[in-house]
């Protein structure tokens, strides 16, 4: 069924009410949240648009106009994909003045889900005691509600890479945990890979049905996806194709390092580096005299040492510096601000 732009699902609940009218769920929501009411406004507008804020974790945020269409089409790809038909109960617990949190909204008005709101906290399920079918969070979301995951019995995470050491926590959660890949120019989530409750060995990325994806020359995914984008998406990340539908993700090719002649991948460093490193961490280049990059770690909390050594890095993998940082800088949606934050280190 297709959902008009100006109504919704008739089973749609939020906090457990039921409503009449767009109306009446204004009014509740006028009083209740700021940030979806203002969206909902946007949302129930005569406009076959809205606009959306990018995160910022890799430069400024800046505004897109999105198409509800298009919206609705992804809505119905992840309900597709998950099997979460009508009276699938949610949880909201990010930011909905950006895609993913916005998403989630769409996805409840449409299909007819019953969406409870909780506020958007680094422990979302905190005072949270019922269970749901499905949610999205963030990594730091997801390592603060370890505890309590048995609550969610589908859990999506994006806005960041999940390190190793926290996908080993996620092998004995009965929740099925994926991560996902997308971005707000594809209104969130393509692909998703599964992080736990593997039938044999762990997975790649798997695109959702009328996607098509591609290399270009520097190796970086390329996406036609029209039914969320009317324009093909040139990335910068790098990925290895498995196949036609599959795909691995190895890093940004806007984060690469060129220390002394020697490329290094961050996001491959900080995968290894993760097994030893339990607080967040990133590394990164900055300018030197002699290598024209060095390679430099940034570790968020209190100075410690750090037995680097044993791990799987070769000699130019290795940090020249290490440097901590009582807190990261973060983007709304709890993701690092890499340069901003390495703004505070004077060297």
């Amino acid at each position: 069924m297709i959902m008009k732009l100006n109504k919704f699902h008739k089973n749609f609940k939020l906090n457990n009410l039921s409503f009449t009218s767009v109306d009446e769920l204004l009014i509740y929501t006028s009083g209740f949240s700021d940030e979806i009411y203002q969206f909902l406004i946007s949302w129930f507008s005569e406009e076959n648009f809205i606009f959306a804020k990018t995160s910022g974790s890799t430069g400024n945020p800046k505004d897109i106009k999105l198409l509800k269409a298009q919206m609705i089409n992804s809505a119905f790809a992840t309900s597709k994909y998950f099997s979460l038909i009508e009276n699938t109960s949610a949880l909201l617990c990010l930011p909905t003045n950006y895609i993913a949190g916005k998403m989630m909204l769409v996805r409840s008005l449409t299909l007819g889900w019953h969406l409870d709101v909780v506020e958007a906290s680094s422990n979302p399920l905190k005072d949270v005691f019922k269970e749901y079918d499905f949610s999205a969070m963030v990594p730091l979301q997801l390592e603060n509600s370890l505890d309590s995951l048995n609550l969610i019995k589908t859990l999506i995470v994006g806005g960041g890479a999940v390190s190793s050491p926290l996908q080993d926590k996620l092998q004995g959660v009965s929740s099925k945990v994926f991560a996902t890949y997308g971005m707000t120019e594809t209104i969130t989530h393509i692909a998703v890979k599964k992080l736990n409750n593997f039938n044999t060995t762990p997975s790649f990325y798997e695109i959702f049905p009328n996607v098509e994806i591609y290399k270009d020359l520097r190796n970086c995914l390329i996406i036609d996806a029209p039914e969320v984008s009317n324009e093909i998406v040139f990335t910068n990340d790098i990925v290895h194709l498995i196949s036609d539908t599959q795909f691995e993700w190895l890093g940004r090719f806007d984060s690469i390092i060129n220390s002394g002649g020697v490329k290094l991948y961050p996001e491959k460093i900080e995968a290894e580096l993760s097994k030893i490193i339990t607080s967040r961490f990133f590394v990164a280049g900055v300018s030197d005299v002699k290598l024209g990059e060095k390679l430099i770690l940034i570790i968020e909390g209190e100075s410690k040492s750090i037995e680097i050594e044993n791990l799987n890095l070769s000699k130019f993998e290795i940090p020249k510096e290490v440097y901590f940082i009582n807190t990261f800088i973060e983007t709304e949606t709890k993701k690092i601000q890499r340069k901003k934050t390495l703004d505070l280190i004077i060297l």
